[in-house]
């Protein structure tokens, strides 16, 4: 399976603003939490068997969200598209300046 290397260039003043992006990021990991809780209350098979099976939502990898250099480089599951990461950046209010994936550049 292939995977995708967004890298995202945004506005952050302070840990606060890092933390929004960090967990925006976290969100897109898979499964929520509150999705998971639901899914372990309907199915029928122990958590242990159910955490084997392939889940259909796409997700992130790993993420490295650096106030210093006002960066987000997001390693992502080929399913997982720039649009959608970006989308979920921009709707912690923060700028984004620019943005690449695979080493292109993006529109913002």
């Amino acid at each position: 399976m292939a995977e995708h290397n967004y890298k995202f260039n945004i506005t952050m003043t302070c840990g606060g603003c890092s933390g929004a992006v960090e967990r925006v990021l976290k969100k897109l990991d898979g499964e929520s939490q509150q999705q998971q809780r639901r899914r372990r209350r309907q199915s029928p098979l122990c958590y242990k068997q159910r955490t084997s099976l392939t889940h259909p939502f796409p997700g992130v990898k790993n993420f490295d969200v650096s106030l210093e250099s006002q960066t987000a480089t997001v390693t992502a599951e080929e399913n997982l598209d720039y649009a959608t990461v970006l989308e979920k950046i921009k709707k912690t209010g923060k700028a984004v300046n620019s943005g690449e994936a695979d080493g292109v550049a993006q529109a913002v």
